[in-house]
């Protein structure tokens, strides 16, 4: 085991089995299914689940959540695993990962807290306190697809590269004009030396 696999183990306590599930789930099927490149396999833990959850603080107790183009999971089944008191709707358009996310969630268990919907923000009429994305797209198209998920007093995460505070700054007009403030977080976990930045954006 490794020493960052450990560390981020070390921070699922009890829910360390499921966690450990998961990544199984993501270095076989996840291959297989072409929603993760082979390359990615050793780096399951510290690059993927480790950034996932880093940003966990930023989730008020008992929110209902949206991970929007959830892809592979990612965050939202790390952070539902990690947090029971949390609601998560894994919100993606493509059959093939809707088909991946459903068999995950059934297989670790999930079911009654975490549900999988196909389709796309823009065609989505729910709200939520936090919209989560990684990875997702540049900061003013997604604004555009998550802004109208977030429910009164709801915030987005949006979990980004080093370039975060350009990003935000690139997006200045944008979130003037939605009357939205953004914050650079930078995040890390105990026990991992590489940090991540989330933008956390919020009504004025």
């Amino acid at each position: 085991m490794s020493q960052a696999e450990a560390a981020v183990q070390a921070v699922f306590g009890a829910e360390v089995q499921t966690i450990s599930r998961y990544v199984d789930i993501l270095a076989s099927r996840g291959i297989e299914w072409g929603l993760l490149g082979p390359r990615e396999v050793g780096r399951l833990w510290d690059r993927h689940v480790a950034n996932s959850v880093s940003c966990s603080r930023l989730i008020p107790p008992s929110a209902r959540v949206v991970d929007v183009g959830s892809g592979a999971g990612l965050p939202g089944i790390p952070l539902a695993i990690l947090r029971p008191d949390l609601h998560v709707t894994l919100l993606e358009p493509l059959l093939r990962r809707v088909n991946f996310l459903e068999l995950a969630v059934a297989e670790l268990g999930l079911g009654e807290r975490v549900r999988v919907i196909r389709g796309r923000a823009e065609d989505h009429a729910l709200t939520y306190d936090v919209v989560t994305c990684r990875a997702l797209a540049p900061l003013p198209r997604l604004l555009g697809w998550c802004d109208p998920l977030r429910g009164e007093g709801g915030r987005i995460v949006a979990l980004k590269g080093s370039s975060a505070a350009e990003e935000v700054a690139g997006a200045a007009g944008e979130l003037r004009r939605r009357r939205l403030h953004a914050v650079v977080e930078e995040l890390s976990l105990p026990g991992l030396s590489d940090p991540t930045w989330a933008v956390v954006i919020q009504g004025r």
